[in-house]
């Protein structure tokens, strides 16, 4: 189990930088000046110069990529309910999503950019919930019509 843990966190930590590296296309689309961002402007100013801010950014993503990873065990737990489990695992990526955006600055800093970026995250989170839940029906139908078929032979 821990080696498994382990592995899942570094492929979660390759994926956090992945995903802070999409987050940073999306910031420089949205300034619209062409070109690219490594980080927000507003960070690079807050820690005194844009490679500071990008490793900093960088570990965070890392921690972020990690903390998902780690917290999909929620999901292996089969004695919680799937509402159990959604909840718990909603409310531990929430707060580590929301941190870390909110110290790297990818949402504004105010009442309106922390309500628009959890909207988006809320959105992201519901749609590949209902994706991997239609996904996980689907599989266990197909076990279930393999279980019956093989005992009528």
């Amino acid at each position: 189990m821990k080696k498994e843990l382990l592995f899942r966190c570094l492929g979660g930590a390759l994926g956090g930088i992945v995903i802070s590296y999409f987050i940073e296309i999306g910031v420089s689309i949205a300034i619209g000046d062409g070109n690219f961002y490594p980080c927000v402007p507003g960070l690079a100013e807050r820690y005194g110069s844009e490679i500071t801010a990008v490793i900093i950014q960088t570990l965070l993503s890392v921690l972020l990529g990690m903390g998902f990873a780690g917290a999909s065990y929620i999901w292996d737990r089969d004695d919680w309910s799937l509402l159990k489990q959604t909840g718990t695992y909603f409310a531990v990526v929430t707060i580590l999503m929301m941190t870390i955006s909110y110290v790297c600055e990818w949402m504004e800093h105010s009442v309106k950019g922390f309500v628009s970026y959890f909207a988006i995250f809320l959105a992201i989170f519901v749609a590949v919930w209902i994706i991997r839940y239609s996904f996980w029906k689907l599989r266990i139908a197909k076990i279930k019509g393999k279980i019956l078929e093989n005992k009528q032979k």
